[in-house]
């Protein structure tokens, strides 16, 4: 009887142990909204198909939302959250505080090695420092960057170059409005702050211009930022008298419905229906590029989320296997076809199917390659709002391209004083 005992009690054990082995996961993460959310989902759901036992709470937040969760967790050391998005512009934050899990300790505990086909501008803002040489903190969620669209047809009517550069842009902007009826021959996005300011980056840095010199002193009155100023305000005279208060809907809408000849400044969410005749009326019609070129080469804006562990979480294992699941080809591939969701590896911009669906990614790989990050600083967001406030006053003529700028550049010097 008691040997009876002692095998049921050595059985119930080892049930026990078999039960323990598969306990289950809850991993919480602290994600985005919208599209970027629903591709977080179809990743999140086709992980759970494999494992199990690993659950999920997925937060759809917005992204200052977003920013402020993680933000006061992280700081408090709670451990709530196993997995974070972060804005790019605001990643040294997390990577300086030291907030955020060692992901070469991981990936070299776990066995494995990162996969060299992610583009190596995106990858680099993963690291602190940012370059090849600093240490893995993130890895990129989605492959954003800014892009060019245009009128290929229009182009192809009046007998217009493929913009190279700028000055090309400005001239088919000029031609486009003048002979094309009901067509604006700009269109971009002129409310103050970071809308205004995102259409201008990519001119601002081809021109020559920067945000700060070597020293990290604020540069924006150089003689080069002028001049793509006052380029910018001559190229918005091609465009509808509500620049000033155009934001995202009306860039978008106005691509989509054919009234305008040239977006200087498209993202990847705005345009996935350019080609679908349902959605679009210049279906097959409109060229999705990088940006054009001036003084120095095109200068995409990065605009990458990255995702990353904290290093409070609790369940950091499960964590890491689940970030290298989502960052995976096979499962960016997935995000792509699913949720239209831009990847950051080489292979997936080459992929056939992806192909097939979106033609025009293989400018989002020109595009990451070309990309220029903003500034790696802690202020970015004020100065942000500052000099899109100010680039706005000169578009409406409340300042000149230098007035603006020399002001610009004043109110940026005291914010870095901080």
């Amino acid at each position: 009887m008691v040997k009876k005992i002692t095998m049921l009690l050595v059985s119930l054990c080892l049930m026990l142990s078999g039960v323990a082995a598969q306990k289950q996961v809850r991993l919480v993460i602290a994600g985005r909204d919208g599209d970027y959310g629903n591709a977080m989902q179809v990743a999140v759901d086709a992980y759970m198909a494999k494992n199990p036992n690993v659950k999920f709470d997925v937060l759809q937040l917005s992204g200052d939302d977003v920013y402020q969760k993680t933000v006061i967790d992280l700081k408090s050391g709670t451990g709530t959250y196993d997995l974070i998005l972060i804005d790019d512009p605001r990643v040294l934050q997390y990577q300086q505080a030291g907030w955020l899990a060692d992901l070469d300790a991981m990936f070299k505990k776990a066995g494995k090695t990162v996969d060299p086909g992610f583009i190596s501008t995106v990858m680099d803002l993963c690291r602190y420092p940012s370059n090849a040489k600093g240490k893995l903190y993130s890895l990129p969620f989605v492959g954003n960057v800014s892009l060019f669209a245009y009128r290929a047809d229009l182009f192809a009517k009046y007998k217009l170059p493929a913009p190279e550069t700028w000055d090309d842009v400005l001239a088919a902007a000029k031609t486009i409005s003048e002979k094309e009826p009901g067509v604006e021959g700009v269109s971009f996005r002129g409310v103050k702050g970071n809308p205004i300011l995102t259409a201008f980056l990519p001119i601002f840095w081809s021109f020559g211009a920067d945000f700060l010199d070597a020293s990290g002193k604020p540069t924006v009155n150089s003689p080069e930022a002028v001049k793509a100023l006052k380029f910018f305000l001559e190229l918005a005279k091609y465009g509808p008298k509500s620049t000033p208060m155009n934001n995202t809907a009306q860039v978008r809408d106005g691509l989509l419905a054919g009234t305008v000849g040239i977006a200087p400044e498209v993202w990847p969410a705005w345009i996935g229906k350019i080609d679908d005749p349902n959605e679009s009326r210049v279906a097959g019609k409109v060229k999705i590029t990088k940006h054009p070129a001036e003084v120095k080469k095109s200068s995409p804006m990065i605009g990458i989320w990255h995702i990353a562990i904290p290093a409070a979480s609790k369940n950091k294992d499960a964590a890491f296997d689940f970030l290298t699941f989502l960052t995976s080809k096979e499962t960016q591939k997935l995000m792509v076809l699913k949720a239209g969701l831009p990847p950051s590896l080489v292979s997936v911009f080459e992929d056939k199917e992806v192909l097939a669906k979106y033609p025009w990614y293989p400018a989002i790989r020109d595009a990451l390659e070309s990309g220029v990050a903003r500034p790696r600083t802690l202020y970015w967001a004020e100065m942000e709002n500052t000099m899109g406030a100010l680039v706005q006053e000169a578009l409406i003529g409340q300042k000149t391209p230098e007035q603006a700028l020399n002001e610009a550049n004043a109110k940026l010097t005291e914010i870095l004083k901080q």
